[in-house]
């Protein structure tokens, strides 16, 4: 009895495996979808799982997990750090030890956090990392608080820039 159910089991997994189909290229810049309500589990005002808000507006958010103009808005921002990981889909932006030309014994590390899917002043959270070399060892030492603070305000300057500038894009 046990065998005949491994052998269905494998086949039922085999089968499930051939069912896709090859996606053309088009399907996915097709303007009629362009105004399709994504995502709505049981009808509209249901629950959104993917895709636009409960307002039938993007809001920014595009095929991104988080808002489109604060992630533009960060990595634009933190584009002088060189880029360690960034996703997309989870909203977070690692960037790599960066060590400005005027202090090279000092480097900084920032990590921003893009937090939902409006664009909202809380949307964004920027940690900052900061160490300084000290014989040949880097030592990790405190950040002001207000740096964090300086990097999500110019964040949150840039994404809103981006949202007035795709207004006026989309009036013309």
């Amino acid at each position: 009895m046990r065998r005949p159910s491994l052998i269905l089991l494998a086949l039922l997994l085999v089968a499930a495996c051939a069912q896709g189909r090859y996606v053309e290229e088009d399907e996915y810049n097709d303007p009629r979808r362009d105004n399709m309500t994504r995502g709505g589990l049981f009808g509209e005002g249901g629950l959104i799982v993917f895709g636009t808000s409960r307002s039938g507006r993007d809001e920014g958010g595009g095929a991104l997990g988080v808002n489109a103009f604060l992630w533009r808005g960060a990595l634009d921002t933190l584009s002088f750090m060189p880029l360690a990981s960034a996703d997309p889909f989870g909203g977070v932006i690692i960037t790599d030890w960066y060590s400005p030309p005027e202090a090279p014994d000092e480097r900084f590390k920032v990590t921003a956090y893009i937090l939902g899917r409006q664009l909202r002043a809380d949307g964004v959270r920027v940690s900052v990392f900061r160490q300084v070399n000290s014989r040949g060892q880097w030592v990790d030492v405190p950040v002001t608080p207000d740096m964090a603070t300086a990097l999500e305000d110019k964040i949150l300057l840039r994404a809103r820039d981006l949202r007035v500038q795709s207004v006026q894009t989309a009036g013309r």
